[in-house]
């Protein structure tokens, strides 16, 4: 590791890392989720990131076609 570090504070390599999904964006996201379909927040935080973001899309393109002019 000594080795990495070093590249990290030369500028040779970025420093790494886990990267965590911005914790406001779960809010809104089960937020909206919960809203639309009625479902507990822990139904919601259950879900993978993937699954919830495929919920949101779905729901958005739900309420496009709804109102959607005629």
């Amino acid at each position: 590791m000594p080795g990495v570090r070093r590249q990290v504070r030369q500028g040779v390599r970025p420093p790494g890392g886990i990267v965590s999904y911005p914790l406001e964006n779960v809010f809104k996201e089960v937020a909206f989720i919960a809203y639309h379909f009625h479902w507990s927040r822990d139904a919601c935080l259950d879900l993978t990131h993937k699954e919830r973001h495929a919920w949101v899309k779905e729901i958005s393109s739900i309420n496009e076609k709804i109102n959607a002019p005629k």
